[in-house]
This record gives C-alpha cells, structure tokens and sequence, in this order.
C-alpha cells in the first residue's frame, strides 16, 4: 500500500521556527541520553524541502 503523503505550507519566518524548534528538541534528546533518529529524519526534511511560491487569491461572497 502507498504511503499517504502530507503537505504543509510554511513561510519562511513559520519555516525557521519549525526548524529551531526542532533543533532545540534534538539537543534536549541527546542531553538526555535519549535517541533522535526520527527527529533527525523530520528535521532534515523540513531543511532540504524545496520552495514553493504560492499565489493566494482573495474572493468575496
């Protein structure tokens, strides 16, 4: 069965929050002791996600 994919749209201010965010999460895992691989995993696709510029189109009723 394929994999249902997710999308979020995000810009570039939201985009560095999630990622500092996340990286502040790694660092109080690994001061723990605990394991990061699936933070690890979710943070580097948040960095290497490519760009996508959206035009967004206001109507009234």
């Amino acid at each position: 069965m394929k994999e249902k994919k997710y999308y979020i749209a995000l810009d570039d201010f939201e985009r560095r929050v999630v990622v500092n965010c996340m990286n502040e999460m790694r660092n109080k895992l690994i001061a723990d002791g605990k394991y990061t691989d699936a933070l690890d995993g979710v943070l580097l696709k948040v960095i290497r996600s490519k760009q996508k510029k959206l035009k967004v189109v206001y109507r009234e009723a």
